[in-house]
């Protein structure tokens, strides 16, 4: 990499084909106002930071960033291919892997990363494999490439919120940046140079994301139920505990994982069987318990799986293959999947309370099925790309057992969700053997959840 193209102005084209970073280049990093790794400390305090988003025709999509608040520099170029300093003609006619991807530089007060990415998505089909509009070749995939691995759970998130939107399976790139060389100069800011050229993308939508969020360049973003507020509005200022100016991250991550399918129905149904745990008593004559009260209630326990070795001797081959291998379970073979008796699931590796009889239902898919969790702490979420798909796996958090995926396509009265569980990874806990088997303290929730319980479930 020239020295020359390091030190380029900010407002300038870089060289046509500078590579301006990737694990095999062996220059140093572009910070700041250059397309490269992000950096906190831009100019006026300003914290500058770098993704490369790969959307179709470059021309169109580096013109949306650019209208975003925020945004402080793009690049158009070629990233994660297969050979060096590519020209255009070599990335249609010549098969060398690259993607038409624009490095855009913003400053995170303004634009924090993950709104950044829904901004992405406003225009960009996840669901279109090697297409985007009318331009079709793997040049025109759709993918987000980050050299930063901080990045990842706000990328991630985003996923996971897109899903959420779509029935067919999201086929966007994630990967690290494997390099990226800028675009010919007449590629650089093409529909600023000819407003009537080629555009596959709606450029109004970036004004109208922008005015939706509550964007505005110069304010930071405070950011406050999805969107962003002004820290000097006085209605903002003071009431939103824990909102975050500046970095950009995504939203602090709950137990269930930062803008999960579980978030996106809380907010969607906040009222909708609110709080699994929140009115257990936790013993004769005392007040209920909120949900964090239950929480902490299960969490004091101290549940934990044995050492491998043990849990393989203590469980089926199946039960094994299932909660340490993630293997699936065949549909309609496991008796939980029709069993609709009172009382508790719980972690086959570790004893630890899961799901409640009276949040179980026929969902139909062969699995059992639940609406939610006894508390939101006891499982943990993870996104899962095997077999050519995304999808949000559940795990046990005490025994870090996988348990099967959770889904958008649930009982809307109930919250919306459907877990979607392997039988292999449970163990059911009839109500009369709560007490017997150290689970007295959850039995008067479930006694109310039953009393409550539509009568036909099975």
């Amino acid at each position: 990499m020239d020295a020359e193209n390091t030190n380029r102005p900010a407002g300038s084209s870089p060289a046509r084909g500078a590579h301006l970073h990737g694990p095999s280049a062996g220059g140093p990093h572009l910070h700041g106002g250059q397309a490269g790794e992000g950096r906190r400390g831009g100019t006026d305090g300003e914290d500058l930071h770098t993704l490369y988003l790969a959307g179709g025709c470059f021309w169109g999509l580096e013109a949306f960033l650019k209208r975003l608040p925020g945004v402080r520099r793009t690049v158009a170029g070629y990233a994660n291919g297969s050979t060096e300093n590519p020209s255009y003609r070599d990335v249609c006619n010549w098969n060398t892997g690259h993607a038409e991807t624009v490095a855009v530089t913003y400053d995170r007060r303004i634009l924090p990363t993950d709104v950044l990415l829904d901004g992405f998505f406003e225009v960009v089909d996840p669901t279109s494999l090697n297409r985007q509009g009318n331009d079709a070749g793997t040049q025109y995939r759709s993918g987000i490439y980050w050299q930063d691995e901080a990045d990842l759970p706000a990328i991630e998130a985003a996923l996971r919120r897109q899903q959420a939107r779509y029935t067919e399976p999201i086929v966007t790139e994630i990967e690290p940046l494997d390099g990226f060389y800028a675009a010919e100069d007449y590629h650089q800011d093409y529909l600023g140079k000819n407003p009537h050229g080629y555009c596959h993308i709606d450029l109004g939508a970036a004004e109208a994301f922008a005015r939706r969020m509550g964007l505005a360049e110069g304010r930071p973003c405070i950011q406050f139920d999805g969107l962003c507020e002004s820290p000097d509005d006085p209605a903002v200022a003071g009431a939103i505990p824990g909102a975050k100016a500046g970095a950009g991250e995504a939203p602090s991550a709950s137990a269930d994982g930062a803008g999960s399918p579980a978030e996106a129905a809380a907010k969607a149904a906040p009222d909708a069987k609110a709080g699994a745990a929140d009115s257990t008593p936790s013993a004769p004559g005392a007040g209920p318990l909120d949900a964090a009260g239950v929480a902490d209630a299960i969490r004091a326990r101290g549940y934990a799986a044995p050492p491998d070795d043990e849990l393989r001797r203590a469980l089926s081959p199946e039960q094994y293959r299932v909660v340490r291998e993630n293997a699936t379970e065949r549909p309609f073979a496991h008796p939980y999947d029709h069993a609709f008796e009172p009382g508790i699931y719980v972690d086959v590796t570790s004893g630890e309370p899961l799901f409640a009889s009276a949040d179980k239902f026929d969902s139909g898919c062969g699995w059992p099925a639940f609406s939610r969790p006894l508390s939101k702490d006891v499982v943990t979420e993870h996104l899962d790309r095997s077999f050519g798909t995304l999808r949000t796996e559940v795990r046990s958090r005490a025994g870090d057992a996988h348990l099967g995926h959770v889904f958008t396509d649930g009982p809307a009265e109930a919250g919306g969700l459907r877990y979607c569980i392997n039988g292999a990874a449970l163990r059911f806990v009839p109500l009369e053997r709560m007490d017997a088997e150290g689970y007295g303290y959850l039995k008067p929730l479930v006694e109310q959840q039953e009393a409550g319980r539509a009568p036909a479930m099975a």
